[in-house]
């Protein structure tokens, strides 16, 4: 079974490939496959996105592939009633970066008092597959937004995103620990199990 990765991130796709190896015979990236095609994320939640991405490029690839397996995530602070969420990659607007996003995140939880800016990573991942229903899961990590960045590693939100576990920022951990941990890799986990119990309730 062929399964196309709706992403080009090298990093993703090795973490997939490992979490999912044993379900598919070949696993690609859209580059791999020389496939450049887009689809405009216009959902409200982290599944529509990503459902929509998987269906629509399962569609576009015609017979080539048999699933394809495609993700959204985002911060979620409950204080912002679940903000930035699916506008976390364009939360200062189109076109800003990383440093604009997280300014405007810090500056609306100025006067938010530490017991109330909780917060979680999403990451819902979907996967498409032709004549059988989609699988849609989403995995979570909790956390608390700090006042101030703390560490230089990781990207986005990281540098404000307290893990309690390991008293650290996402920014301060290791690749090895946050990998361990990620909202990203919980989904994939979740979808994984998923996948188990689909092929014994075959046998």
């Amino acid at each position: 079974m062929k399964l196309l990765l709706a992403t080009n991130n090298a990093h993703k796709a090795r973490e997939i490939r490992e979490i999912l190896g044993d379900s598919f015979s070949e696993i690609v990236t859209m580059r791999d496959a020389g496939i450049d095609f887009e689809v405009d994320e216009d959902g409200e939640t982290f599944c529509d996105n990503a459902l929509k991405k998987a269906v629509e490029t399962l569609n576009y690839a015609g017979d080539r592939f048999d699933a394809v397996l495609a993700d959204d995530s985002g911060l979620c602070v409950d204080a912002l009633d679940g903000a930035p969420g699916v506008y976390s990659a364009r939360f200062s607007g189109e076109g800003h970066n990383d440093a604009a996003n997280n300014a405007k995140l810090i500056a609306l939880l100025k006067n938010v008092p530490d017991e109330e800016r909780t917060a979680r990573f999403c990451c819902c991942v979907a996967l498409a597959r032709k004549d059988r229903d989609p699988i849609a899961v989403q995995g979570e990590v909790e956390g608390t937004i700090l006042h101030e960045a703390h560490g230089e590693n990781g990207f986005g939100y990281d540098p404000y995103f307290y893990y309690a576990p390991f008293e650290k920022s996402f920014a301060e951990l290791t690749a090895e620990e946050k990998n361990s941990v990620s909202h990203r890799k919980r989904a994939l986990m979740l979808l994984r199990e998923t996948l188990d119990v689909e092929d014994r309730d075959r046998i």
